[in-house]
């Protein structure tokens, strides 16, 4: 699959300054960029801050709040060198993006305190392109991004937000900046960075839009699989994770998990929900595992934990799970991690995990 990391930061930059330098002799701190309150020389200076920001949380390995500090430009700084400071800070965030491990991830407050290389790339990117677009707007400049890398950064950060024809277009609508037919304006956003539960062996990581994309056609998603891995299961509920989220229905906490081992970084299986809670607080759980990492226990961990997470929710009464009379291992998976069953017949058994709430 196409990777969202250093050149696609790279890319972005690039793009911003080439167009920006074009109006360097122009009063960047009397014209206000776009819709925004700033100026368009303060937006310039908030893009640095910004990618400085990412490369710090991701260099620094923070895991409870932003690493604190802050870039501050000398006096006297022009417009010209403004634009280099963020080549410079877009250089170092494609740097850090490209030497952290996959499975680091750093804080970042929304929605899930967390975020690993690619969602930082993403956010990086999506600051620059939105604030260049406000820049561009203030000095009445045309902007428009390469569609690819728009698409990329919709399909990893803002997973909630329907994909449309034009993504640049669907880009600044997510962000507040435009408008879509037959979609009410956006007033306040933020991005989605994949939710990421834990587990003793496992880590269970939500799969993106674009990690879907890429399962349901054959591919790996971006993730270092077992030998045999993915199975047909995970490939199968990437497909139906791709359809909700082209119908702009999907909500990607309750979604697709990977199961992926602490120990190498190796995926093993695939976990999710078949969609968000029912109106009665009920919601359908399901799994698979490559061959070759079964009889380990990841099942049991994974579906433990995940259920965990979902009977947490307020709004969760009681988790389901579904087996074949036929599959005695799938029924010791189920009955291990706490389920009792409810119903069956010569098809389908079932199985439910209540919540401690009632």
């Amino acid at each position: 699959m196409r990777n969202m990391g250093g050149e696609q930061v790279e890319e972005a930059v690039a793009g911003a300054v080439a167009l920006l330098r074009t109006a360097t002799d122009r009063d960047w701190e009397g014209v206000r960029a776009g819709r925004l309150e700033w100026s368009c020389r303060y937006t310039a200076e908030h893009i640095a801050s910004d990618l400085i920001a990412y490369a710090g949380q991701l260099a620094g390995r923070a895991t409870e709040a932003y690493v604190p500090f802050e870039i501050t430009l000398d006096d006297g700084t022009d417009n010209e060198d403004v634009l280099r400071v963020v080549e410079t800070t877009g250089a170092l965030l494609a740097a850090t993006v490209r030497t952290t491990p996959r499975e680091v991830r750093a804080f970042h407050p929304y929605p899930f305190r967390g975020a690993n290389r690619e969602g930082f790339a993403a956010m990086g990117i999506t600051e620059v392109l939105a604030h260049t677009h406000d820049i561009a707007e203030g000095l009445g400049l045309a902007y428009e991004p390469p569609a690819e890398l728009c698409a990329d950064v919709l399909a990893r950060i803002f997973p909630h937000v329907r994909p449309g024809a034009d993504p640049w277009r669907t880009l600044l609508w997510a962000t507040g900046r435009g408008e879509l037919p037959g979609r009410a304006p956006v007033t306040e956003w933020r991005w989605r960075n994949n939710l990421v539960v834990p587990a003793e062996r496992l880590t269970l990581q939500g799969v993106t839009p674009a990690a879907a994309t890429d399962l349901a056609a054959g591919g790996d998603g971006g993730f270092a699989w077992v030998e045999g891995g993915p199975f047909q299961g995970t490939r199968d509920a990437a497909g139906m994770l791709l359809k909700a989220y082209e119908a702009g229905v999907h909500r990607p906490e309750w979604g697709v998990f990977t199961l992926v081992r602490r120990e190498d970084g190796r995926a093993v299986g695939g976990m999710g929900f078949h969609g968000p809670p029912d109106e009665d607080g009920r919601v359908e759980i399901g799994y698979d595992l490559a061959e070759a990492a079964r009889g380990h226990g990841y099942a049991t961990e994974g579906l433990r934990a995940l259920s965990a997470w979902a009977l947490a929710r307020e709004e969760v009464t009681s988790v389901f799970a579904t087996t074949e009379p036929a599959n005695l291992a799938s029924q010791a998976v189920i009955v291990r991690a706490g389920f009792t069953q409810v119903a069956g017949d010569e098809e389908q058994l079932a199985y439910e995990l209540r919540s401690p709430r009632g």
